[in-house]
């Protein structure tokens, strides 16, 4: 079992919701982009607490869970690693909208584990919180997409419930 299906099996045991983001996600998009490592978002503080990861593939698997601050925009990651395998991280977020994007994120069969993927213009919302150069790119790839229009509208209708910097970045990223 891969070390994703072992972090996705442990929160769904737990009834913890989780979904793929990151390159992986936009690839399942149609966005090409390379990474090493593959992400993971919840909201459930639950998936902090060290007793939930006890036994995870052990003795191969190694967790590593770094807490945010009360001003860190994330409550927290968990990175798990182990030999030939790419690491996973665990993104712990805050915020209902996020939990939103959580449940509404449909279903993919990865063959290796079955893990819930976010549309497009959720995507586009978890990058414009992040804000980095990089996102930016991202953004800018998954509105290049046939969809756009949809993606445009769908993330007008929800960028409000987002940081008032985040919509302002928004509205810098459209046309006129």
């Amino acid at each position: 079992m891969t070390l994703l299906a072992q972090v996705v099996g442990r929160l769904r045991e737990r009834g913890i919701v989780c979904a793929l983001i990151g390159a992986e996600a936009l690839a399942l998009r149609g966005v090409s982009r390379a990474t090493a490592d593959r992400d993971l978002l919840s909201t459930d503080l639950q998936a902090l607490e060290p007793a939930l990861w006890i036994g995870i593939g052990e003795p191969e698997v190694r967790v590593d869970i770094r807490r945010g601050d009360r001003d860190d925009p994330l409550a927290g990651v968990v990175r798990f690693s182990a030999d030939r395998e790419r690491p996973v991280d665990l993104i712990v977020g805050r915020g209902d909208w996020q939990t939103r994007i959580l449940h509404r994120a449909p279903q993919f069969d990865l063959g290796e584990v079955t893990v819930k993927v976010p549309g497009a213009a959720d995507l586009v919302l978890l990058k414009l919180y992040a804000g980095g150069p990089q996102d930016a790119w991202d953004i800018a790839q998954l509105l290049a997409g046939d969809d756009r229009d949809a993606v445009v509208r769908e993330v007008s209708e929800r960028v409000g419930e987002l940081p008032p910097d985040c919509r302002r970045l928004w509205e810098s990223l459209l046309p006129g």
